[in-house]
C-alpha cells in the first residue's frame, strides 16, 4: 500500500522549470531509489517534500491525505524528515545540542545537561555511532556530521525518510552502519526514498525505483529485479557509457610537483611525494587517513610544522594560499559548501574570483567583457546546467557547483598543479565521465594532478600511480599496472572493514 505519492509535482524557478509534471508513489516498508544526473531535479523535489519549496502545480499525498508544506516545521510535524546531500546543521553547537535542537529537556527554565547528555550518548551507542556527545559539529569530519543528521531523522521517530546522497562522505565502517540502519528501518515499515550515484547501493539496498531528467520522470521501476546498471545509466543520462572512467594514457615529464618532509599537527609524521608533469596520482585512505590535511598543508590552507613545496624544481616563494596560487598551484576542497563556493555570489563571480586579478584595467577597473566569456566558456565546456551566469550559486545542484569550482581554477593562465580532493562527491555518472576527461586533457597539458578520493575504483580507473595513506602516515605506493584493490586495501588497513552489502 503506498504512504506517499507525488501527483503532478510541478516547480519553475526564474529561468529554469526545475520539475516537470512528476508522478510517482512510494510504499510502505519499501526502499525507493530515486535517480538521475546532477540538476535532473532530485533534491528540488526532496526540498518540497520537506517544506521548504511550494510546487506552481501538484499535490503531496503523505497518508492518504493532500498535504501542502508551506514551511520545513509542516512537514517534520507530519512525520518527514529529509537528510540533504549539503548537510543542515548548526556548526557551533555541539552533537547533543544539534540532535536535541528545540527539544533540550529543561526543568524550571533550566537545561538539564547531564540528562541531555545520558540520552544522547545512549542513542548514538543504540545506533552504532561512536561521537561524543559535547563535540562541536565544526571539529568533527564530514563524514561524522553526516553519521550526526542520519541519526537526528532517526531519533525523530520520522514515518518518512529520504536520504540524499548518504554514503558520500562516509568511511567504510560508517556506511556498514548505514546499511544495516536503513534495513532496521524497512522492517519497521517506515517510508524510504534512497537518492545516490552509486548503482551498487541502488542494487543492494532498494525495491524499486524512478529515473529523472532534465525535471521530467523518464522511467519507473517497480522492481530492480532484472534491471542491469546499463540500463539505469543508459536511462539517466540519456547515452551509453561503457567505461565511466575512460583512461587516457600519455607520456610524462619530469618532476613539477616536489612535497619534502611536510609535516602538520594532522599528520603523524613527516611525509613526501613527488608528481611529474601529465601525471595524474591517486591519494586513497579510509576517512582520517591524513589525505586532505596533507593536502592542505601542501596548499598553505593550514600551518606547517616542516616541509617544503617544490614547482619545477623551485621552492614556494612563502607558505600561504596566495603563493600557491600565483605559482601555479590550485586546491579544489572537499567541502565545497564550506570552503568552496561563495553561495551568495553568482556562477560568473565564482568562477572568476581567482582570475580577476588577470583581467583588472589599469590596476582598478575589472574588464566585465572577460569575465562574462570567462564564465560562458566554461558553463558550455563543462555543461553547467544553469539559466544564466548571473544565478546564485547556491542555486545549483551540488554537481554543478563542483564544476564551477573546477571551472576557477581551469581559469587560471598558468596552472601547472592542481589538487583536488574527492571531485566526485555526489556526482552522478555522466559528470563523473565529464570531469575525468577534463582531468585527462589537463594532465596531456603538462599539468601535475594530485587526486585525492576515498572512491577505490575511482583511484584505480583513473590514476597512473596510487599513494596510499593510514593514520596520517603515507604507507606505499603502486604504478597503475602493479595496483588492485587487495593491494591498496592492505596498505590503507591492516584488516580491511569494507561494508558487506547483502541484498534487501
Amino acid at each position: 500500500m503506498s504512504y506517499l505519492e507525488f501527483r503532478s509535482i510541478s516547480k519553475v524557478f526564474p529561468g529554469v522549470r526545475a520539475l516537470s509534471d512528476i508522478s510517482f508513489k512510494v510504499e510502505t516498508g519499501r526502499v525507493h531509489g530515486l535517480l538521475g544526473e546532477n540538476g535532473a531535479g532530485k533534491s528540488t523535489l526532496m526540498k518540497i517534500l520537506g517544506g521548504e519549496y511550494i510546487p506552481e502545480e501538484g499535490e503531496l499525498i503523505v497518508g492518504g491525505e493532500v498535504r501542502r508544506f508551506q514551511r520545513s516545521r509542516d512537514a517534520i510535524d507530519a512525520g518527514i524528515a529529509i537528510i540533504h546531500q549539503e548537510l543542515q546543521y548548526v556548526p557551533e553547537l555541539t552533537v547533543m545540542e544539534n540532535l536535541l535542537l528545540g527539544r533540550l529537556p529543561s526543568k524550571f527554565g533550566f537545561v538539564q545537561k547531564r540528562q541531555a547528555i545520558a540520552w544522547t550518548r545512549t542513542q548514538l551507542q543504540k545506533i552504532g555511532v561512536d561521537i561524543d556527545p559535547l563535540a562541536k559539529l565544526r571539529d568533527l569530519s564530514i563524514g561524522q556530521r553526516q553519521m550526526v543528521e542520519i541519526c537526528k531523522a532517526i531519533l525523530r521517530d520520522a514515518k518518512v525518510i529520504a536520504l540524499d546522497e548518504p554514503t558520500s562522505s562516509l568511511s567504510h565502517r560508517e556506511s556498514e552502519i548505514l546499511f544495516r540502519l536503513v534495513r532496521e528501518l524497512k522492517a519497521q515499515g517506515k517510508v524510504m526514498i534512497y537518492i545516490s550515484h552509486r548503482l551498487e547501493e541502488v542494487f543492494t539496498l532498494c525495491d524499486s525505483a524512478t529515473i529523472f531528467r532534465d525535471g521530467r520522470k523518464v522511467a519507473d521501476y517497480p522492481s530492480l529485479t532484472g534491471i542491469t546498471r546499463d540500463e539505469l545509466v543508459n536511462r539517466m543520462v540519456g547515452r551509453e557509457i561503457s567505461d565511466i572512467f575512460g583512461y587516457q594514457p600519455r607520456e610524462l615529464g619530469e618532476t613539477r610537483l616536489e612535497v619534502r618532509g611536510m609535516h602538520g599537527r594532522k599528520i603523524a609524521g613527516p611525509a613526501s611525494f613527488s608528481v611529474r608533469r601529465g601525471e595524474i596520482v591517486g591519494f586513497f585512505g579510509l576517512v582520517g587517513a591524513g589525505r586532505s590535511e596533507l593536502m592542505q598543508l601542501v596548499y598553505g590552507a593550514d600551518k606547517r610544522m616542516a616541509g617544503e613545496v617544490r614547482i619545477d624544481g623551485k621552492p614556494l616563494p612563502g607558505q600561504g594560499i596566495r603563493d600557491a596560487i600565483r605559482s601555479g598551484l590550485v586546491f579544489c576542497p572537499e567541502d565545497r559548501k564550506e570552503h568552496g563556493i561563495i553561495g551568495c555570489r553568482s556562477v560568473s563571480e565564482n568562477i572568476n574570483i581567482s582570475c580577476r586579478r588577470h583581467y583588472r584595467q589599469a590596476h582598478f577597473f575589472v574588464n566585465d567583457k572577460a569575465e562574462a566569456e570567462t564564465a560562458d566558456g566554461y558553463i558550455k565546456l563543462l555543461r553547467i546546467k544553469t539559466p544564466n551566469r548571473q544565478q546564485k550559486i547556491r542555486f545549483l545542484s551540488g554537481g554543478n557547483q563542483q564544476k564551477a569550482i573546477l571551472s576557477r581554477w581551469l581559469a587560471e593562465q598558468d596552472l601547472r598543479v592542481l589538487i583536488i580532493d574527492e571531485p566526485t562527491r555526489g556526482i552522478d555518472v555522466g559528470a563523473k565521465n565529464e570531469i575525468y576527461a577534463v582531468l585527462y586533457e589537463l594532465a596531456a597539458k603538462g599539468v601535475a594532478i594530485v587526486m585525492v578520493s576515498s572512491e577505490l575504483p575511482e583511484v584505480l580507473g583513473v590514476a597512473d600511480r596510487v599513494v596510499v595513506m593510514c593514520q596520517g602516515r603515507i604507507t606505499g605506493e603502486l604504478q597503475r599496472g602493479q595496483a588492485n584493490e587487495q593491494d591498496v586495501l592492505s596498505l590503507a588497513l591492516p584488516v580491511s572493514d569494507a561494508p558487506q552489502l547483502q541484498a534487501a
